[in-house]
């Protein structure tokens, strides 16, 4: 079966029973999914005609005795926006007990961007109904870090910011387009909606109490579109309040009153500092992340759903003739010794985690199905082959 997975090019048809089959599962397994491998006319403007960011993983450079760079992906280089392409990444997570990907989803003042791995190659897909998908709104700035210069600044090339009429726009899409998708992602009926930055959020559309009015909005129209309700999802890294705003003293208060359902992590960095650099040992930031569920679980007023990280290593991002030096994202420490056996390690720390809970949405992101410029993923590599998605399989079913 690892044969035919890793090498086979022709999609299978899905069927409504195998959706309802994963929908029942007990333990909701995702990962999240950046769209960065497809032709994008943005980024042709800002590197040239039919440049992706395999163009980075191409160009590794190993940065310390040990340190493995370049990663080769088994199955190429391939064009995620191919249906065909995209079917096989379906079957295989499927197969391996994924319940859904997130994917890492891109809307600015003008539109979309990076959309036509979701658009064109996942809902094209012939196969799409053996898996789930829903999206993060990855609202951060886009900034020029392909590759990274060190010790200068990256400019901002799409500000993460929407005012109220470009929030509309994407809320009005994201309904039309997505949630009415029988394979999209819903949470007791309701659809899956995640925000990367509440920051950004508030910022964008002028103050709390203008940001309760659109989130407000957009739940009335989710629901006119025949849903019960809207389960709104909070990355929980980073919380601030705008200057000048008042009433919030803590991030379970603003998300009360703005009335999300849920918080998760996106990568364990978020909640753990590395202290070695360059390189600092899995098991560490394993330990650090799970302390962190603990503290999570304790601390929220909302479900809390753990990300395990399959790794960390962002050098392909960096400009490879420079010095790699601790000087922040992506100059910094890089993960070790993230084998498939501490992965599995990880993953039954979750599992544990999960149990403990004694809630019902036993659900768990991992970062990421294919971060390979940020060295996070679970796509087969010449190196692990399928070993990081069959321990996935080995603990959850």
């Amino acid at each position: 079966m690892i044969a035919s997975v890793l090498n086979d090019t022709h999609p299978s048809s899905g069927s409504a029973s195998v959706l309802e089959k994963v929908r029942k599962q007990k333990y909701l397994i995702g990962a999240y999914y950046f769209p960065n491998y497809h032709v994008d006319p943005r980024n042709e403007k800002a590197h040239g005609k039919g440049w992706t960011e395999w163009e980075l993983v191409k160009r590794g450079e190993p940065k310390f005795p040990g340190h493995i760079q370049p990663k080769h992906p088994v199955w190429g280089y391939e064009d995620e926006a191919d249906p065909r392409v995209f079917a096989r990444k379906i079957r295989t997570a499927a197969a391996h007990g994924l319940n859904h990907f997130i994917f890492d989803w891109y809307w600015y003042e003008d539109g979309p961007f990076l959309n036509r791995a979701l658009e064109e190659g996942f809902l094209r897909s012939d196969n799409n109904s053996q898996l789930q998908f829903s999206i993060m709104w990855a609202n951060h700035d886009w900034v020029e870090i392909h590759p990274a210069k060190l010790n200068v600044k990256p400019p901002v090339l799409y500000p993460g910011t929407l005012k109220r009429e470009a929030f509309d726009q994407m809320v009005d899409y994201v309904i039309t387009r997505y949630f009415s998708h029988p394979s999209y992602w819903k949470i007791e009926s309701a659809p899956y909606f995640s925000i990367y930055e509440l920051y950004r959020l508030i910022k964008g559309l002028g103050g709390i109490e203008k940001t309760m009015e659109a989130l407000e909005d957009f739940r009335n129209k989710t629901k006119a579109a025949g849903f019960p309700d809207l389960h709104l999802n909070a990355v929980l890294w980073g919380v601030q309040v705008l200057p000048g705003e008042s009433g919030i003293s803590d991030s379970n208060s603003l998300l009360l009153k703005l009335q999300f359902s849920s918080t998760t992590s996106y990568v364990w960095v978020h909640d753990v500092q590395l202290p070695s650099f360059p390189a600092t040992q899995y098991d560490y930031a394993m330990e650090k992340a799970a302390q962190h569920w603990r503290q999570s679980i304790r601390e929220s007023k909302l479900p809390f759903h753990p990300n395990v990280t399959v790794g960390w290593d962002p050098s392909p991002r960096t400009c490879q003739s420079d010095a790699y030096v601790n000087a922040g994202y992506p100059f910094m420490p890089i993960l070790v010794n993230n084998t498939p056996d501490r992965f599995k390690e990880a993953l039954i720390k979750a599992k544990e985690f999960l149990d403990s809970t004694g809630g019902e949405e036993k659900i768990l992101n991992i970062n990421a199905w294919n971060e390979w410029t940020e060295g996070s993923y679970l796509e087969p590599d010449t190196t692990n082959k399928l070993a990081y998605l069959e321990v996935i399989r080995q603990i959850f079913n």
